[in-house]
């Protein structure tokens, strides 16, 4: 069986070392596990016994870190919320990002090896790999299941580390006009929906919904925020916690351009 395009003996070699067993690699890369193996002897990769025979080693990355709160954890579960992905039968959760600098924060965060997955035809964003029970466990809790997009809720965030993962969301799944007047979140989850407008408006913010329905008869819904002097106002309550690294710089340049504007309002 060939190899997947764009997967290289490096990648090859930096998934194997994050800690991720044979049958989790044999999908991403394309390869046997046997073709797989042949590739770490060629570099004289040193074997690990447990990984080869399926029970995976702990991979590097902080397994606590979504049980406690804070801005970092908040923003970084907003993101997964909206852009991450649990895979069903492994214990391997996913992030994508177009911008890949938003993934080193994330691993950097996390603590977490920086083990992206090989790009193909069905894999153009760069997407984050993880592999750990506990983190996609507690992801879970949290509301990121394998089928989270329809029946996704809106999580119980503390009041404090609202505007982080708010912020993590609108990073992930939000649009915001280049004039700054106007933004919105996508979301396939109703329930979800109405806690983000629930919560907009908790801030004194004018919000709606909306609704469309795709070729395949799935409601997809979106989630408004407008004015020429909301959206400063948003983005003082979204980036008051933030730190110099953890925010979509684009998203944020839109929507505080007027935000000097509204200092004496």
């Amino acid at each position: 069986m060939p190899r997947n395009a764009g997967v290289t003996d490096d990648m090859i070699i930096k998934l194997y070392k994050s800690g991720m067993p044979f049958k989790e690699m044999i999908p991403i890369i394309g390869l046997s596990d046997r073709a797989i193996r042949n590739v770490l002897y060629k570099h004289s990769v040193e074997m690990n016994r447990e990984q080869s025979s399926g029970r995976p080693r702990v991979h590097k990355v902080n397994e606590n870190f979504f049980k406690t709160w804070s801005h970092e954890m908040a923003w970084v579960l907003g993101l997964f919320i909206t852009d991450g992905h649990v895979k069903e039968n492994t214990h391997s959760v996913s992030l994508s990002q177009k911008h890949d600098g938003i993934l080193k924060v994330v691993a950097n965060y996390m603590n977490a090896d920086y083990i992206l997955a090989p790009f193909g035809e069905t894999m153009k964003t760069p997407t984050l790999l993880i592999n750990s029970k506990e983190i996609k466990q507690d992801l879970e809790t949290l509301g990121v299941t394998t089928k989270k997009s329809f029946k996704l809720p809106f999580p119980n965030v503390p009041e404090n580390y609202l505007p982080s993962f708010i912020r993590g969301v609108i990073d992930g799944d939000g649009w915001v006009q280049k004039t700054g007047y106007v933004m919105n979140v996508t979301t396939a989850s109703i329930h979800f929906a109405q806690g983000l407008e629930s919560t907009f408006h908790s801030w004194l913010l004018p919000s709606n919904i909306t609704s469309t329905t795709t070729d395949k008869g799935r409601t997809i819904y979106r989630v408004w925020v407008k004015g020429k002097y909301t959206l400063p106002k948003l983005a003082k309550i979204i980036y008051k916690d933030a730190s110099s690294d953890n925010f979509n710089q684009q998203k944020k340049e839109r929507m505080t351009q007027r935000i000097d504007e509204i200092q004496d309002l």
